[in-house]
């Protein structure tokens, strides 16, 4: 087995172990004794492996980092198996916050509240619980209120290499939920907790805008 094979072998190996992407620095602090562009030269020649040999995956570049994914084609069988977990499900008022924070971002609470007519408090809590927003500092209007940003597992959670590809408004619903995600991490999987990695919230019903009037305020 060649010197060069091995180094192939060595990223392969790497990325299929990480559930999260792996940082071109954070595999360059495993080979140290290759320089950044053979490593990204190696990941190239990784997937034109892959589409030679019709391979079931590929690395895509993913929120500053690389990771394996299966292809799109083998979705529906991906996601029979997924229905058979408990899906981590984001509820409609949970989507609403989200998709105003993704698009109006930096934005304060009382924003949000506007947009949607309802208080989001509870809807925020889970969001941070879930890593898929985050605070960013206190704007400096009155009461100095909390700035709400998107994360780095926001990116990670919706396949996305950063904001700028973000779907149009319209869209983001589809992508959100996972029957409709046409490509999903390969193994291995994070696991789907019972309680607090679920995104429904488990309270009275809340009196939400029409979806065409949260587009347009959006």
């Amino acid at each position: 087995m060649s010197e060069e094979l091995n180094y192939h072998l060595i990223v392969e190996a790497l990325l299929f172990v990480s559930d999260s992407p792996l940082s071109l620095n954070k595999l360059k602090a495993v080979l140290t004794e290759l320089p950044s562009e053979k490593i990204k030269s190696i990941i190239e020649e990784l997937n034109q492996r892959y589409r030679e040999g019709n391979q079931s995956f590929n690395i895509r570049e993913i929120a500053g980092g690389y990771q394996m994914y299966t292809l799109p084609e083998f979705a529906p069988w991906i996601n029979q198996l997924d229905s058979l977990k408990r899906a981590q499900r984001l509820s409609q008022a949970a989507l609403e916050s989200l998709s105003i924070i993704a698009y109006r971002q930096p934005v304060v609470k009382s924003t949000i509240d506007h947009i949607r007519g309802v208080d989001s408090g509870a809807v925020l809590h889970t969001l941070l619980e879930r890593k898929l927003i985050t605070i960013s500092g206190r704007d400096e209007s009155a009461g100095r209120p909390l700035i709400y940003v998107t994360t780095k597992d926001f990116l990670i959670y919706f396949g996305l290499k950063d904001l700028k590809e973000l779907p149009r408004i319209e869209e983001l619903e589809s992508l959100i939920r996972f029957k409709d995600i046409k490509e999903l991490p390969a193994l291995p999987s994070v696991p789907v907790k019972e309680d607090k990695d679920t995104l429904i919230i488990d309270r009275e019903p809340e009196k939400e805008m029409p979806p065409e009037r949260i587009k347009e305020n959006i």
